[in-house]
């Protein structure tokens, strides 16, 4: 009787267990929720792990670059000499203005204090010549902004007529190969345009720029090879772009040579007549010369005026029909499309 009743007695607390699992799930589903609970807390540990070790290797990186670069180089402000016998370690600033003397002077005081600068060239095609009072200031800003004695000259490029293609008049005596165009109204970091600037001189017969714009095959009249212009929404939608706009980009001092003597004359009269699209003409330039891309270079600008040419209406339509009138003239479409983007990964998370 003794070994019968040990051997129900187990039984029955196995099925009174049973049964308070099924009556109250409490237990089981605490047990469950504890254990999810310490997997999320493990992955979250690792993530954050994974994330101290990344920035603990980047900073280490950088401070590796930093102290070899303090080692083998000479510090910036010396290494970009304005010598006319090394015309490749310094650039001309050429600033396209009309009548924003305020601009003017806020972008003339800026750009004189970036390293690579030797000269600053403003293109001036008003009526009226420069007053003194104002040529005082500009030359007074540049010359309290240059650096341990980088003397910057200043000069004003007087026109007798008011075209566009005086921003690509060819400039006599410059010092330096490399040009950097701007408008008045557009500011950029110096350190941005420094690093454009060595991009250009590992490729110094293309164009490196800020402002990319692209060529689109318009797919609407198959019969015709015809274009349409693509504005930044759509080189940032696609990442494509063919052109940097003279607005803020760098290119080799021959290209005002071509631009003013080689390039069509129809294309010059064009420009002047519709007042639009020098900037294009000069993209279809170097793009015929190099039969290459430009350089699209990652950077902030800042742009401080609103009444430019953009700025009217019907400004992508008259684009459109510049392309096409261009390469009309030119007998095929010079323009070469490319997806390649320069970023100072020094300075840059995403790159």
């Amino acid at each position: 009787m003794r070994s019968g009743n040990h051997s129900i007695l187990p039984s029955s607390r196995r099925a009174t267990q049973k049964l308070r699992l099924l009556v109250s799930p409490t237990a089981a589903s605490g047990s469950i929720k504890a254990s999810t609970a310490a997997k999320m807390k493990a992955l979250i540990s690792i993530c954050i792990g994974i994330t101290i070790f990344l920035i603990a290797a980047r900073a280490a990186s950088a401070l590796a670059a930093l102290a070899f670069h303090r080692l083998h180089h000479r510090p910036t402000a010396s290494f970009f000499p304005a010598s006319p016998s090394i015309p490749r370690k310094a650039y001309t600033v050429l600033i396209n203005t009309w009548k924003r003397n305020d601009l003017l002077q806020k972008s003339v005081i800026h750009y004189s204090k970036c390293a690579g600068v030797n000269s600053i060239h403003i293109v001036w095609s008003e009526p009226n010549r420069p007053s003194d009072l104002l040529y005082e200031v500009l030359r007074e800003a540049v010359h309290s902004n240059s650096i341990r004695g980088n003397s910057i000259e200043l000069i004003f490029d007087l026109n007798q007529e008011n075209s566009l293609n005086n921003r690509f008049k060819e400039v006599k005596d410059l010092k330096s190969d490399a040009i950097f165009s701007i408008d008045d109204d557009v500011i950029l970091p110096c350190k941005s345009v420094d690093f454009a600037f060595s991009v250009w001189k590992s490729a110094p017969e293309t164009m490196v720029g800020f402002v990319p714009r692209m060529h689109w095959l318009d797919n609407s009249n198959s019969s015709l090879d015809r274009y349409f212009y693509g504005g930044w929404w759509s080189v940032w939608w696609t990442g494509t772009y063919s052109m940097v706009l003279s607005k803020a980009a760098f290119f080799h001092k021959k290209y005002l040579h071509l631009y003013s003597t080689n390039m069509s004359q129809s294309i010059r009269n064009y420009a002047t007549k519709n007042r639009n699209c020098e900037d294009i003409a000069m993209a279809f330039l170097i793009a015929n010369e190099t039969g290459a891309p430009p350089i699209w270079v990652k950077g902030r600008i800042f742009e401080m005026g609103s009444s430019g040419i953009s700025s009217l209406g019907n400004h992508e339509e008259r684009r459109t029909q510049c392309l096409n009138d261009f390469t009309a003239m030119y007998g095929r479409m010079p323009l070469v499309a490319t997806n390649v983007k320069a970023i100072d990964s020094r300075s840059s998370w995403l790159w």
